[in-house]
């Protein structure tokens, strides 16, 4: 926290300048009060006890304008610095490969950045507003207790231990359970993510009361342990108030038998009251920190594990920039695995991309065809070989120069919510409408996003969810198209597409695309059958490299991928 809190060392400075005058303020009424009593009231002098008065009133305006000053900087110092946090995390964020991502998990990651953020915010604020304060009015408020009356200051001793005592018992055991707590709501949110995001499956197989089941059992979770967190919290304000009140009424019994022995007088009893208040107050004080810190520290050490992963995607020390960019891609006995997995992904796949010309790529579910796509953009980083990008290994090209080079279609589409042309615009901020047009008659969806209300500047929900697939499919390749990169890459984009839609925006893109390097990740023979290199991998092994007619004579795995989807007919033979 004292990174963040660093730029505001003038405001918080401000604050226990304010806070101090405040609570020296408040520490001299008692006195006064205690003149008015003893010099004024007891002796009927009427003209003292106006003074005194006036001059309470006077500390009491000094005191408010004090407070509400404090307040108004501590809040907007507490409200930064989380905005600073937040800012911090979604940069990291932003920095992380895909491997990092899916070690948080995005449930985990919108909590942290969220509710953890907002704890650690809450804390902030408290310890300014309030917090900051409680030293001061401790320490002013046992000088004060014994210049008022040192005998009766013994009793400070015996209370404050005690409550302070009590209090640790209790964050001791509030810790484990605001842990507990963080956690739920990771469990809350992932089961919201999923139920929001996999409506229409859920409706289509009548799984609502599963899911109905599933999200009470979450909330349930984090029911029994914000219970357990309430009894504590519950607990810790009534034993507060037990030692206070019964600090209470040993100062008043002791106090009593000294003002009747004449030891002391009413008034400075008045006063030592309200400074053995002070000191208490002050520990209560400290209690609102219980109540906040335990929990803040564990978000903040949440939030601490994301800023201080460090990514496995890094930026090279010494980016390269070649001068002349081709597009060629290739890859040198390149291998994958994720950290902790039994076996890798891919096993030394080697082959070369050129531009102007399309590679394919084929093989069954999970043999690692969207890990090579990926591997390119360095969306992850290969754990063995090297993947070169004309001639340059990608993880010494300059970032910035090698996400102008690539068009990418994941194998999810998403769209961003705003406009069908705010959405086009992420593939080249400065394209113009007619680009944008003429990307979406070579996407196959001139057509239906004209029929939208408002054309180019139609409304898109959120993921795209007032879209088809089909329709979201063919915005995000137009997305891609629009960037005129020299590599595009495609990660099953056309399963969406019918075999007309698909046929005719693969034959619009032959031109658009005939000077780029073309690499299609596809599930139908159909979509890549007219490729200029198609390669097939199996259990992440590329067992085969050549055109449509060579493999299928010689590639035993093509053969029974081909046999599977056409007729021998349609398959050419």
């Amino acid at each position: 926290m004292g990174r963040y809190l660093r730029p505001y060392r003038g405001a918080i400075g401000l604050v226990v300048v304010l806070q101090f005058a405040q609570t020296m303020a408040a520490l001299l009424l008692p006195s006064l009060n205690a003149r008015v009593i003893d010099e004024g009231i007891v002796p009927g002098n009427t003209g003292l006890i106006l003074r005194l008065g006036l001059v309470m009133l006077g500390v009491s305006m000094i005191q408010v304008l004090a407070a509400v000053g404090a307040v108004y900087v501590g809040a907007r110092t507490a409200m930064s610095v989380g905005r600073d946090v937040r800012q911090a995390l979604f940069t990291r964020v932003q920095r992380f490969s895909t491997q990092e991502i899916s070690a948080f998990g995005a449930p985990s990651l919108i909590t942290r950045t969220t509710n953890d953020v907002q704890q650690v915010q809450m804390l902030v604020l408290f310890t300014l507003i309030m917090i900051v304060m409680a030293p001061i009015m401790l320490l002013g408020g046992v000088i004060m207790a014994v210049r008022t009356d040192a005998g009766l200051s013994v009793l400070v001793v015996a209370v404050v231990p005690a409550l302070a005592t009590a209090m640790g018992l209790v964050v001791w055991r509030a810790i484990p359970h605001f842990k507990a707590m963080q956690e739920r709501i990771d469990g809350i949110n992932r089961v919201m993510r999923e139920q929001l995001g996999g409506i229409r499956v859920i409706r289509a197989f009548a799984k609502e009361r599963r899911e109905e089941a599933r999200f009470t059992e979450a909330s349930v979770a984090l029911e029994d342990v914000a219970i357990k967190v309430g009894k504590l919290m519950a607990l810790a304000f009534p034993l507060v108030m037990f030692i206070i009140n019964g600090g209470s009424v040993l100062v008043i019994w002791f106090g009593g038998h000294r003002v009747e022995s004449g030891q002391t007088q009413v008034g400075a009893l008045v006063a030592f009251l309200a400074y053995l208040m002070f000191i208490l107050m002050s520990v209560m004080l400290a209690t609102m920190l219980v109540m906040f810190a335990p929990r803040a520290l564990v978000s903040g050490g949440r939030i601490q594990e994301v800023l201080d992963s460090i990514p496995t995607v890094t930026p090279p020390a010494r980016p390269e920039r070649p001068g002349a960019v081709r597009g060629l891609v290739q890859f040198e006995s390149v291998s994958f695995g994720y950290p902790g997995a039994d076996a890798d992904v891919l096993h030394e796949v080697s082959f070369t991309a050129e531009p102007g010309r399309t590679t394919a790529i084929i093989g069954s579910t999970g043999s690692g065809k969207s890990t090579v796509v990926n591997l390119v953009p360095r969306l992850f980083d290969a754990t063995g070989g090297r993947v070169l990008l004309d001639g340059v290994d990608v993880r010494e090209f300059d970032p910035d120069l090698l996400a102008t080079m690539i068009g990418l279609v994941p194998q999810r589409p998403y769209l961003f919510s705003g406009t069908v042309a705010s959405n086009l615009s992420f593939g080249r901020a400065e394209a113009t409408e007619e680009e944008m047009w003429e990307a979406l008659r070579i996407a196959q969806a001139a057509d239906f996003v004209a029929d939208m209300d408002g054309g180019l500047h139609a409304e898109i929900a959120q993921g795209g969810t007032n879209v088809s697939g089909g329709q979201r499919q063919r915005i995000s390749i137009a997305r891609a198209l629009i960037r005129q990169a020299p590599i595009y890459l495609f990660d099953d984009s056309f399963s969406a597409l019918d075999y007309t839609t698909d046929a005719a925006l693969r034959s619009a893109m032959r031109p658009a695309t005939s000077q780029s390097t073309v690499i299609v990740v596809a599930q139908r023979v159909a979509t890549i059958r007219d490729a200029d290199q198609i390669l097939v991998l199996d259990h992440g092994r590329l067992v085969g490299a050549g055109t449509h007619t060579e493999l299928l004579e010689g590639n035993v795995t093509y053969a029974e991928i081909v046999n599977s989807q056409l007729s021998a007919a349609e398959a050419g033979r």
